[in-house]
């Protein structure tokens, strides 16, 4: 996960809170507590985890997709929260 960005680990981390969101739903989402994100920031992160397969990529119908964790991103999140916590441990 040292790969992506910032908002990259962001997005995941919302995806893998929500039952697969749609893109304006993420959009709403990580708005709340990072500011407005727009069209052309968020799609192509989003497009980004898919290619490196973090998430899966489905359609709710032909107008609206959704996002879901695959394997490797919930595996990636489980060994950098491990990381997280191996590194910040002192703070408990």
């Amino acid at each position: 996960m040292f790969e992506l960005t910032g908002f990259q680990r962001d997005l995941l981390y919302v995806i893998a809170g929500a039952d697969r969101p749609s893109g304006q739903e993420i959009k709403e989402s990580i708005s709340k507590d990072v500011g407005e994100v727009n069209h052309g920031r968020l799609y192509p992160n989003l497009d980004a985890l898919v290619e490196r397969g973090y998430v899966n990529k489905g359609q709710h119908d032909r107008r609206t997709n959704f996002y879901e964790m695959s394997e490797k991103g919930r595996t990636a999140i489980i060994q950098r929260r491990t990381w997280e916590n191996r590194l910040v441990e002192f703070l408990d």
